[in-house]
This record gives C-alpha cells, sequence and structure tokens, in this order.
C-alpha cells in the first residue's frame, strides 16, 4: 500500500538542471527521514540527500554538496531533488526512499520504503 513514485528523470546536458519529484503515499511520513540514493551502472547504491519530513536542516553527499537541492511539499506529499550544475558522473538511477533512520541517514539498511528509479543521464 505504501508507495514512492519517482518521476522527473531524463538526458539533459552537462551543466544544466533537473528537478525529480518523489510522490508518496500509503501512510504518513511525518516521522519518517526522506532520503535519495543513485545508483550507477557497475556501482553500488550511495546517498546523495536526506532530511526530515517533518523539516529540519537537509543532509548531503559531499558529491552534490551546493549542486543538489532536498525538499518537499507536505500538502502535495512529494519530496523533491533540485539537481543544478549537472555533471555526466551524475548519470545513474535515481531512489526516492523512506524510513525511521535510529543511527545513519547514508545507509541503504535504515529505510523501509523504495520507489522504482528514474534515470538520469548526463551528456558530455
Amino acid at each position: 500500500q505504501v508507495q514512492l513514485v519517482e518521476s522527473g528523470g531524463g538526458l539533459v546536458q552537462a551543466g544544466g538542471s533537473l528537478r525529480l519529484s518523489c510522490a508518496a503515499s500509503g501512510r504518513s511520513f511525518s516521522s519518517y527521514v526522506m532520503g535519495w540514493f543513485r545508483q550507477a551502472p557497475g556501482k553500488e547504491r550511495e546517498f546523495v540527500a536526506a532530511m526530515r519530513w517533518s523539516g529540519g536542516s537537509a543532509y548531503y553527499a559531499d558529491s552534490v554538496k551546493g549542486r543538489f537541492t532536498i525538499s518537499r511539499d507536505s500538502a502535495e506529499n512529494t519530496v523533491y531533488l533540485r539537481m543544478n550544475s549537472l555533471k555526466p558522473e551524475d548519470t545513474a538511477v535515481y531512489y526516492c526512499a523512506a524510513g525511521r533512520v535510529y543511527r545513519d541517514r547514508t545507509r541503504l539498511g535504515e529505510y523501509d520504503y523504495w520507489g522504482q528509479g528514474t534515470q538520469v543521464t548526463v551528456s558530455a
């Protein structure tokens, strides 16, 4: 019943921008951390960004600091990832996730729910 559905991925040239959306449904996420992860071909899934649904400071991987911004619209039950100054190395499938996160917001195992992913391809 719980669903996280990503959208907004696509093909973009280096230096361009995209905004990913994650539509959340099926339960209240008010006590959850919302995260974005990505997985490039041949690589492990890695942490990108996270924030508490209820608000507060966001946390970013060093590789995206200053370029990506995570936000959410509670009324729309949607989490966003605004990606600016995209680089070819940002190419990956991007996943939305939600979890209680007790110890480490960057660990996959802290998240209970995952979306199907949306492809982001950045051309040089």
